[in-house]
C-alpha cells in the first residue's frame, strides 16, 4: 500500500552502540527484552545474547527472523506481566507505533526497578514505513519522556538522517510521568501534536498511495521506453 521509502530499522550503527553502551555485568545472568526483533538489517541479539543472559526474548508484531514472539510494544505488561526483565531494548520502533505513548509506557513498566532501558529511535530521518511512519524524537524529547528514569547516557549523531540513543536505568520507587498531553513531532502532520486524528492519517495515507503509484507508473514507462530504443537501436 505504501511507498516503504527508506528502510530505518536495527543497522550496524544501532549494533555497534550497544555493544559499546552495555556492559557484560548488565546482561549476564538476566533477563533481555528486545523490543521490535525481526531481524530486517540485523539485531542486537548478536552482541548480546554472547554476553549469557539467563533469557533473551525478541518480540514484533509479526512472526520472522528473530522474533520469538508475537506481541505489540503497547501489550508488553499484558503480555509478560509487569516488572518482567531487567534489560528492555527497543531500537528504531517508536517512530513506527502510533500510540507512543502506549509503548512507552510499557517499555518503562515491563522493566524492573534498577533495571536498564536502551532506546535508539529516529531524530531526522525521512519518511520510511514499514508499515507506517508517525513520529520523530529529538534528544530533548527522550529527556522528556524518559524524565521518570534516570538518564546514563544519552546522545544524537551527526548525520544528515540521525538517531537519538538513549541508555537509561528504572529507579526504585518508580513513579511514572503522565505524557497526555505530550505534544511530538509528527511526519504525518510535520507539526508537534499529542495525536494523529484519523481524519488526519487517511488524507495522508491517500496522499501516500497517490505518490507511489506515480512512482509505480513513471517507473514502468522507464522499462517500457528502454525496451522500445532497445528494439529500434
Amino acid at each position: 500500500m505504501f511507498d516503504k521509502g527508506v528502510r530505518l530499522m536495527c543497522n550496524i550503527e544501532c549494533i555497534r552502540w550497544c555493544y559499546k553502551t552495555l556492559t557484560r555485568a548488565e546482561v549476564t545472568g538476566k533477563k533481555v527484552l528486545e523490543v521490535g526483533s525481526y531481524d530486517v538489517n540485523g539485531s542486537l541479539r548478536y552482541v548480546l545474547e554472547p554476553m549469557g543472559p539467563a533469557q533473551y526474548t525478541g518480540v514484533d508484531v509479526e512472526a520472522g527472523p528473530g522474533v520469538d514472539e508475537i506481541c505489540g510494544a503497547d501489550k508488553l505488561v499484558e503480555h509478560f506481566g509487569k516488572e518482567s526483565f531487567d534489560v528492555v531494548v527497543s531500537t528504531c520502533v517508536l517512530e513506527h507505533v502510533r500510540d507512543w505513548k502506549t509503548a512507552v509506557s510499557n517499555i518503562k513498566n515491563v522493566c524492573r526497578p534498577n533495571g536498564t532501558i536502551l532506546i535508539i529511535a529516529p531524530a531526522k530521518w525521512p519518511y520510511h514505513a514499514f508499515p507506517y511512519d508517525f513520529w520523530r524524537f529529538g534528544t530533548e524529547d527522550i529527556k522528556d519522556i524518559f524524565g521518570d528514569c534516570s538518564i546514563v547516557k544519552i546522545e544524537e549523531d551527526d548525520a544528515a538522517n540521525s538517531n537519538v540513543y538513549a541508555k537509561l536505568t528504572k529507579p526504585d520507587g518508580f513513579i511514572e510521568r503522565n505524557l497526555d498531553d505530550y505534544a511530538l513531532y509528527s511526519i504525518v502532520t510535520e507539526s508537534r501534536v499529542r495525536e494523529i486524528e484519523d481524519r488526519t492519517l487517511d488524507a495522508f495515507i491517500k496522499n501516500q498511495e497517490k505518490k507511489n503509484s506515480r512512482k509505480k507508473t513513471k517507473k514502468a514507462l522507464k522499462k517500457a521506453l528502454s525496451r522500445f530504443l532497445h528494439k529500434t537501436g
